[in-house]
């Protein structure tokens, strides 16, 4: 039997989907999935290779589309049937690659597509630097992150993890889709990448953190939703649980 634990009926979250269901010929990928995401809110989606969570993720993303099921923002019914369309929505997705342009500056990739310009159609460029380094200042605060101007090839995975994360936050994503945003990385920046999660989500910015490690989903999750051969499991707050038991039930499953 699922589990939920409920949030109080007069907390709208403020993103939810109902009833996702996707199949590829005879294989379900996702059954009548219910998915939420409360403000302020760390959720950690959990479950083993084939549970649904990439399915799920790209659901939310605008990537892919379900066979049925509806999206919710705050309580009104939202389109987010393409990349464009979840984005309007304040979704952001940061995938493990990262999607930064590896041969352009920081700030050139902050502005990617959003690039300001003057009456004459030039790039406002000293507005771009000074904005973009007021960004790295207030979301990254990493060491070695000292200049807008750096390319983004000569930072560390974990510098990239947090100019993407801030490039999100600042054009008003208020849900941030971390997909496996640790795997790659050594133990000092994984430490600072879980550090700006949790900051985010005391600033206002609410987060859903995809990872196969439960040691950093339990680090910094305030809750987690669990996924077994594309169905819900159980929603559990983590003061409500403990590691081992999170494990256990994704071994169970």
């Amino acid at each position: 039997m699922t589990d939920q634990s409920q949030s109080p009926a007069s907390q709208v979250p403020l993103f939810e989907a109902r009833g996702l269901s996707k199949s590829y010929g005879h294989v379900e990928a996702l059954i009548n999935v219910d998915f939420e995401v409360r403000k302020n809110e760390v959720v950690g989606l959990l479950g083993d290779n084939g549970a649904g969570k990439s399915t799920l993720i790209k659901m939310l993303s605008g990537v892919v589309q379900p066979d049925k099921g509806q999206f919710f923002r705050n309580g009104t019914e939202v389109d987010i049937s393409s990349r464009q369309k979840s984005e309007a929505a304040g979704i952001q997705t940061i995938y493990q690659d990262i999607a930064l342009v590896r041969s352009m500056s920081i700030m050139r990739n902050i502005f990617a597509g959003r690039e300001p310009v003057n009456k004459l159609g030039f790039l406002k460029m000293a507005e771009m630097r000074e904005t973009a380094m007021g960004i790295l200042d207030e979301y990254v605060r990493i060491a070695g992150i000292n200049s807008p101007d750096i390319l983004v090839e000569q930072l560390s995975g974990g510098q990239a993890q947090a100019v993407a994360i801030a490039r999100a936050v600042h054009f008003k994503r208020d849900v941030l889709l971390l997909d496996e945003p640790t795997s790659a990385l050594s133990v000092r920046e994984t430490e600072k990448v879980l550090n700006i999660v949790r900051d985010l989500a005391e600033s206002g910015v609410s987060c859903v953190f995809v990872t196969h490690n439960l040691y950093h989903a339990f680090r910094v999750c305030d809750r987690f939703a669990i996924l077994a051969h594309g169905q819900n499991v159980q929603s559990t707050l983590k003061s409500d649980t403990s590691l081992n038991e999170l494990t256990d039930i994704i071994m169970k499953h």
